[in-house]
């Protein structure tokens, strides 16, 4: 179905197709941690339960008894921040800072996007939390 739009309304249209598209967010600044221990190098995957991607250098892992682990990666890994979902190939049943990981870009389907090494795992605390 084509819908004929007048040429009047023309640049309205362009102005509101723009807008829907552009985003007023600024960008996001992962929530402050406070470390609570020296950093690690690995962590054991079967006891990650979940993964916050807060930038495209940011991923805080949270285990299954609780405790977060911080992982600022050394470098920007591009489109990290966007998708907000990478995979991983674990050395062994570890994730380790020398292990590699991808993002996985959504869109018309998942495609595999930039690979970017890990920093270490700092274990942290809410900031707000570690009063």
């Amino acid at each position: 179905m084509r819908v004929a739009i007048p040429a009047s309304l023309a640049p309205i249209s362009l102005a509101l197709a723009l807008a829907a598209c552009s985003s007023n967010q600024a960008p996001r600044t992962p929530p402050a941690m406070v470390p609570t221990g020296d950093p690690v190098s690995c962590v054991q995957t079967s006891q990650i339960r979940s993964t916050q991607v807060q930038d495209d250098q940011t991923i805080d892992f949270t285990m299954r008894n609780g405790q977060i682990f911080r992982n600022t990666l050394p470098n920007r890994c591009p489109g990290l921040g966007f998708s907000r979902t990478f995979s991983y190939s674990p050395t062994a049943s570890q994730l380790c800072s020398v292990d590699i990981i991808t993002v996985i870009e959504t869109g018309a389907g998942p495609r595999r996007g930039a690979s970017c090494g890990l920093g270490q795992f700092v274990p942290v605390k809410r900031a707000d939390e570690a009063k």
